[in-house]
């Protein structure tokens, strides 16, 4: 590799650098610095860490992470509890508190990128997130050992095949885990036959996430169908052999960039009640519970529930 192009990634890192805020002052929309950030948000991920582990990942000496994390105890954002092993070891979570704040730094951060993405072509934003993930994973020196795991790729648009596997996906989860039948499988085919006829709109999209060519998961924005300024987030799945991958995380954080990048003042999606790790992973990425009531359109009584998520 030339020096030339040595030097110009260097130079395009240290803009990085302080565009996104790390040479001081206001970090991703709070009074915080880059480290206690980042900390709140590996402690949010790890659903429980210790503080050495926690250490560990950021990077930093014992002393650097025993007094940030002081800081956010003393300013009611973290909680520090026994560990269920050692005493002496301590588990790290989030209060309220930190979870709102760290709903906060996610709308922020979607905000930036959003904002960032809108100012080139969309055929462009799979090279930015490519670009940057081989970098990081290269500096990190874990290239090898990430290309021996299946790569998914998140890809958005139809594609042949398209309807009749995200039918699939959902009609063989929801069987397992609800009891739904024919009726359920039949709505979910129809409408998302009919939306897939309106993807010409702007304000609407979906993706897929292919493993191998293969479709293992799927999400959708539906601008229309909720009224202006609502965007509707419909047909999130993830196959069983994906679950635990991040690709479930993968595929909302697309879907919400390029809500928040159509300026929709808040996004809607139904669910029912039970679903606990998909009601974890929208409520951290900024959804609130706005409604219960019990409905049997799927085939069966269920309580339906509606998650908002309005745009900072």
């Amino acid at each position: 590799m030339s020096q030339s192009t040595i030097d110009l990634i260097r130079a395009a890192s240290r803009l990085l650098v302080r565009e996104l805020g790390f040479m001081g002052g206001a970090f991703a929309g709070t009074d915080l610095p880059p480290s206690a950030v980042h900390a709140l948000i590996e402690i949010d991920a790890s659903d429980g860490i210790s503080a050495r582990d926690l250490g560990g990942r950021l990077r930093l000496e014992k002393s650097s992470v025993s007094r940030m994390l002081r800081k956010l105890v003393v300013s009611g954002d973290l909680i520090e509890e026994p560990g269920e092993e050692d005493a002496r070891t301590k588990t790290l979570t989030l209060s309220a508190t930190g979870r709102k704040r760290v709903a906060e730094i996610h709308a922020f951060a979607r905000a930036q990128v959003a904002g960032a993405l809108e100012q080139l072509p969309s055929e462009r934003h799979r090279t930015v997130l490519d670009g940057l993930r081989l970098y990081a994973e290269a500096l990190a020196g874990r290239l090898e050992a990430s290309s021996a795991a299946p790569q998914t790729e998140i890809v958005a648009g139809y594609r042949p095949g398209l309807v009749a596997r995200v039918t699939e996906m959902h009609a063989l989860y929801y069987a397992r885990e609800a009891g739904f039948g024919q009726r359920f499988e039949t709505v979910v085919a129809g409408g998302l036959a009919a939306f897939c006829d309106r993807l010409d709109a702007p304000v609407n999209g979906i993706w897929a996430a292919l493993c191998d060519e293969r479709i293992v998961g799927s999400v959708a924005i539906d601008g229309e169908d909720l009224g202006a300024g609502i965007s509707h987030l419909r047909w999130f799945i993830v196959d069983d052999e994906m679950r635990g991958t991040g690709v479930g995380r993968r595929l909302l954080e697309a879907a919400l960039a390029f809500s928040d990048a159509q300026r929709f003042t808040e996004s809607h999606l139904w669910t029912f009640a039970g679903l606990h790790a998909a009601r974890h992973l929208y409520e951290k990425n900024g959804f609130v519970l706005a409604e219960e009531r019990l409905g049997s359109q799927w085939g069966k009584e269920v309580l339906e529930q509606r998650f908002v998520r309005r745009r900072a």
